[in-house]
């Protein structure tokens, strides 16, 4: 039996690890990778998949970036004589970006079996961008492996067939757990001249932050307000710099010796840095899985989350990108007072098996 996994974004190499490994643990089955190149920096998408001890793509298509219609044509313009070329027996899609629902409507027109990992994951908003890609990912697929316990009701809401339907826990857990010593022996924050567990890690990206410019501003005057008490690392994503300089906010940050601006971080380095951290601001949301694995402070700024069981159980907390939000918020964190979580139902490390196992044993 042949499975072809896509990855688009580098965030999905992190959740195909596990199921590459599963995988070669079963005699019988082939596995193949194609990168589409949505995200298209091959030196951090290399560093992803060294790190994660993981196969190179077997493809990459290097589509690029693009406005959405146009990415999308462009990704099953190139992705559908490779599935045609390869004929996989099933197709795995993971997560919500422009690569996996690209995946999802050529699947659904060549008639290929497809798994969505990460399933069912709802913000129920009109102006969630990656909605609809989630949406359409679970219309096509054969199986929906859903991460935490609401996914699960979400899909029974919708009325798809319980059959389709299962609760297997968090990939992106499975690659934590296989790096979480390793990251934290790493002590990457040493390299940044920083105190473990003194120091606040930021990363924010979507377009509702960075976009924004009251929001940016906002979040500046946030970042600079706290590191008067605690450091800041600051992993700054190409738009996220990109809109720092078109409002002529990136000196005011630069020139503060307590806020170190980054590029983007390889996976491990910035694992290490979580681990470190006395708390992580984010609009990731597999970082507010992580951390919440993790039990450290996040601090969302978003408006929602599809992933209620951070919020729930764990260590997450939506927070309003104006500096007044973000500055109680912060000093919530250095006054100790931010709640203790606890770790999500099936978010074990062992994930992965259990989606290769129910895979095998499809009738």
């Amino acid at each position: 039996m042949h499975l072809v996994s896509i990855a688009g974004v580098r965030p999905n190499f992190v959740k195909i690890a596990p199921i590459a490994r599963a995988l070669q643990e079963v005699d019988g089955y082939t596995h193949s990778i194609i990168h589409t190149g949505q995200h298209y920096d091959d030196d951090m998408s290399g560093s992803f998949i060294r790190v994660l001890d993981m196969p190179a793509p077997d493809v990459t298509l290097e589509v690029g970036t693009a406005r959405h219609g146009t990415q999308l044509g462009h990704i099953m313009e190139a992705l559908e004589p490779e599935l045609l070329r390869l004929k996989p027996d099933w197709l795995l899609i993971y997560g919500d970006d422009n690569s996996t629902a690209a995946a999802a409507i050529l699947a659904g027109k060549l008639g290929i079996k497809t798994a969505h990992i990460e399933a069912g994951l709802r913000a129920h908003r009109d102006d969630a961008a990656d909605e609809t890609n989630r949406k359409l990912a679970d219309d096509v697929s054969d199986l929906l492996f859903a991460t935490e316990p609401s996914a699960v009701a979400n899909l029974k809401e919708e009325g798809f067939a319980e059959e389709r339907i299962h609760f297997v826990g968090n990939v992106v857990i499975d690659s934590l757990v296989q790096l979480v010593d390793r990251a934290r022996a790493g002590c990457a924050w040493e390299h940044f001249d920083l105190i473990e567990h003194e120091y606040v890690l930021a990363t924010v990206h979507y377009p509702f932050n960075v976009d924004n410019e009251g929001a940016l501003r906002g979040l500046v005057d946030s970042l600079i307000a706290c590191s008067k008490t605690l450091p800041v690392v600051f992993s700054v994503h190409p738009r996220t710099r990109s809109r720092l300089r078109h409002w002529d906010l990136w000196n005011q940050l630069a020139s503060n010796d307590r806020v170190v601006l980054t590029e983007p971080l390889d996976y491990l380095t910035f694992l290490s840095l979580e681990t470190g951290a006395a708390a992580v601001l984010t609009d990731s949301g597999a970082v507010q899985e992580e951390c919440t694995y993790l039990n450290i402070p996040c601090l969302a700024i978003r408006p929602y989350t599809e992933r209620p069981v951070t919020v729930e159980l764990g260590t997450n907390e939506l927070v309003d990108s104006t500096y007044e939000s973000l500055s109680k918020a912060l000093d919530r964190v250095i006054a100790k007072e931010w709640k203790s979580g606890q770790i999500p139902e099936l978010w074990d490390g062992e994930t992965a098996k259990r989606i290769v196992d129910t895979i095998i044993n499809h009738k």
